[in-house]
């Protein structure tokens, strides 16, 4: 996961809520959903919430990070929404109705999940370990695209993956910034994954 930073909720979102008094999520229009998909999508930097795949309008859905079920009273909350994929078996479609302790809204979404270059995922802690249970991140499928995409990542930045070890801190400091920011203000998919990679090998040969 990528820690997101919710942004203002769209004004139509906005002018819908102050005129639909009493009405919730169910109730919103076509024009006021896709508005909220896009806003989200745009500050995710194109990318899943949950697996960090690329995502654009047509593959991707609302999410509530808190389930609609779990918490009525904040479906209609922005803060409490981001932007899933809509693969199968995973994310949001796997999510449902469950609860989520560690989310992308929290820093240590950054901090408590460890990936590696073969594509396995690992909980740092027992609720980070749920959410990867819940929203499915380690099927067998996520982790093999994982594993080439991180392998293309670092071939597109000038690195050998059987070498990543032996890369030097200020090399790791280019490469994460290079991830982070892009130039188009789109993140390529799963690079907040190799950031993580990038950080637990610099930490680890320390």
């Amino acid at each position: 996961m990528r820690k997101i930073v919710k942004g203002q909720e769209p004004k139509i979102f906005t002018s819908w809520k102050r005129t639909n008094k009493g009405k919730n999520y169910r109730d919103l229009s076509h024009d006021v959903r896709a508005a909220i998909n896009e806003a989200n999508i745009k500050e995710q930097k194109g990318i899943c919430a949950y697996c960090c795949d690329q995502i654009d309008a047509s593959n991707s859905m609302n999410e509530h990070v808190e389930a609609r079920k779990l918490n009525p009273a904040r479906q209609l909350d922005f803060n409490n929404m981001v932007a899933s994929c809509t693969r199968p078996g995973q994310c949001d479609n796997a999510h449902g109705s469950q609860s989520l302790p560690l989310t992308p809204l929290m820093d240590e979404c950054e901090t408590e999940i460890r990936f590696y270059l073969s594509g396995r995922v690992k909980g740092l802690t027992e609720r980070a370990e749920q959410s990867i249970k819940v929203l499915a991140l380690d099927n067998r499928a996520l982790k093999e695209k994982r594993r080439f995409q991180l392998e293309a990542l670092l071939y597109e930045g000038g690195s050998n993956p059987d070498e990543i070890k032996l890369l030097d801190s200020e090399l790791v400091e280019i490469l994460v910034e290079d991830l982070q920011e892009p130039a188009s203000n789109q993140l390529q998919p799963f690079s907040p994954v190799l950031v993580n990679v990038l950080k637990h090998n610099a930490l680890s040969s320390v």
